[in-house]
């Protein structure tokens, strides 16, 4: 069954009023890969009673009045993408598709959704309960932050939403203790993995230069990130305080991350994989094309490529489930009525670090002086492909299951960093698990624009191409890799796109297709590159695109096609005539 998202489902349930009451600006997929439901998943489980209010029309107030007000607390989020980013392409046009809303329509999705829910909830219930903020909005926006949109430092998310606690990350165990706490009629303060405004900076926490010093100087910005960016270890964290006006924004140390069995009883709760039917009846979500039949193995990314936000949300760590629970949800998927023998995807944010990471994480945190991939892989990783090799070879031998794919991007320097098992693993992949082209994001092959992206360098690219092509001739198989690249990074210009564009042709024998033009997102290192223009390792300044335009050239310079010969004489001899 569905969480209650109607007063019909309510009343059925016996139910006043939910305890928990979820605002989302997606549709409402009962899924494990969707925020919102995971959340009102594990508070149901915990014995609350929740209701969610996807895409509410803010046209009126009968949707957001129509489960009435919760017992406990609101929670809000943006869904599973930054309002922005979703409302935005990154020239700044609308964009007119959105697989997370029913019927493909971009028009459901409020901008700045975090801020333009919870301030309308607040209009609606004159003082209604506890506002809680979650999902990846919210996490990206939890200190002052470069905002692209408005190409402006912007204060804390917590003043303009007017909420009462921001929980970031994940935030499983942060939402439990809110609601635990609340249903005891007890503080909200001092709960780890979450932000709160105080009157008063909290002694022994860090402060931040503050949101007006690091809104006027770039420098004083650029400090403040380097601190909170340290600061997000669940071991080895201190509080933070940054001063807004005459207020505190308290950013409390990370929540200590799931242990594998509970991750594996996150992914065992009942979810129905299917669009609720009061939202599926408005048109299809296309989301559900990726998701219904996909498996997450793990969540997290050591890689902190500086221009992703993955660091700052799901954190540093991988946390892997067993071999046990994926296998029982493939199971799952393998009953239900409309599944056709195709597992779409088994990943994650990366593929194959599903099983790897360190043992000193857990016990001492993140190295604070070096990273895991950056330049090489480190050492002490524990990098061996040998527990995703047997998960794959499980999943294949599961009853209805005909095909199993790897649709989520790879790191190939960590394949070749394996020495035990990475070729293997290549080979597993080439003779089973991929459909037609495998995903593999080295996003730049300019030397000095890889280092500012933290991604390795055009050798490891080479190398994994040619074993690549060795495997497919040897398996008799026809299959190409698929590239993905970044135009207008920071410190990379018109020429590096050229140089990019002459390595694809003449190393890769491609021409690129998948380019996107960057997107500053709110916490990353790239997008304080692009807003001080300096690079936070040297403190030298570097080259930043930021015309509209020329940044349309840089992906145009990439992705054009050659001309086959002679095309330009024909068409100089067409015009003369």
């Amino acid at each position: 069954m569905f969480l209650p998202t109607t007063p019909e489902e309510l009343r059925k349930k016996g139910w006043d009023r939910p305890d928990v009451l979820l605002v989302t600006g997606d549709a409402y997929i009962d899924s494990p890969h969707i925020g919102a439901a995971v959340i009102g998943r594990v508070l149901a489980a915990a014995g609350y009673r929740v209701g969610i209010i996807a895409q509410p029309d803010m046209a009126n107030d009968a949707d957001i009045r129509r489960l009435g007000e919760p017992r406990l607390f609101w929670g809000v989020t943006g869904g599973c993408m930054d309002s922005l980013v979703a409302n935005y392409t990154a020239l700044k046009k609308k964009r007119q598709g959105d697989d997370l809303t029913p019927g493909g329509k971009n028009n459901r999705r409020p901008d700045r959704a975090v801020i333009a829910y919870a301030n309308w909830i607040r209009r609606c219930f004159k003082n209604t309960k506890p506002i809680v903020a979650g999902g990846i909005e919210a996490s990206l926006r939890r200190i002052a932050h470069y905002d692209f949109w408005s190409d402006a430092v912007r204060r804390s998310i917590l003043f303009d939403a007017r909420i009462d606690i921001l929980a970031y990350g994940m935030a499983e165990k942060a939402v439990l203790e809110i609601a635990g706490r609340l249903n005891a009629g007890e503080s909200l303060r001092n709960i780890r993995g979450t932000c709160v405004i105080e009157n008063e900076p909290p002694d022994r926490y860090l402060m931040l230069p503050s949101f007006e010093e690091a809104a006027a100087r770039p420098k004083a910005f650029l400090q403040m990130f380097g601190v909170f960016y340290a600061n997000q270890d669940p071991v080895t964290a201190r509080g933070l305080v940054q001063q807004h006006a005459g207020r505190y924004l308290t950013h409390h140390p990370p929540q200590a991350p799931l242990s594998e069995a509970e991750l594996d009883a996150v992914y065992a709760l009942p979810f129905t994989r299917r669009v609720h039917p009061f939202y599926a009846k408005q048109g299809k979500v296309r989301a559900m094309d990726t998701i219904a039949f996909s498996l997450t193995t793990h969540r997290g990314c050591f890689g902190e490529c500086r221009f992703c936000s993955i660091a700052s949300h799901e954190g540093r760590t991988i946390l892997s489930r067993s071999e046990e629970s994926i296998l029982q949800e493939a199971q799952k998927i393998a009953a239900l009525p409309d599944f056709r023998g195709i597992i779409t995807d088994v990943g994650g944010a990366t593929a194959n670090m599903y099983g790897i990471d360190c043992a000193r994480k857990t016990s001492r945190g993140a190295c604070a002086n070096r990273h895991c991939l950056d330049p090489q892989p480190c050492p002490s990783l524990q990098n061996g492909h040998s527990r995703q090799i047997r998960l794959l070879s499980a999943l294949r031998k599961i009853s209805g299951v005909k095909k199993v794919f790897v649709a989520s991007g790879i790191r190939h320097d960590l394949v070749l960093a394996d020495k035990r098992h990475g070729a293997s693993y290549l080979r597993e992949l080439v003779k089973h698990h991929i459909s037609g082209q495998l995903k593999i994001a080295p996003e730049h092959t300019v030397p000095s624009v890889l280092r500012l992206m933290r991604k390795p360098q055009p050798e490891k690219l080479k190398e994994f191409k040619n074993l690549f092509d060795q495997m497919n001739r040897e398996e008799g198989r026809k299959q190409f890799l698929t590239y993905y690249f970044i135009a207008a990074h920071p410190g990379c210009a018109e020429k590096d796109m050229r140089e990019l564009k002459s390595f694809a042709l003449h190393e890769l024998h491609a021409t690129p297709q998948q380019v996107q033009i960057y997107t500053p997102l709110p916490s990353t290192w790239s997008a304080l590159m692009y807003w001080t223009g300096i690079d936070p390792k040297t403190g030298r300044k570097i080259y930043v695109e930021k015309d509209l335009m020329n940044k349309q050239r840089q992906k145009g310079i990439a992705t054009a096609r050659r001309k086959p010969p002679g095309t330009e004489h024909q068409r100089i001899c067409v015009k003369k005539k």
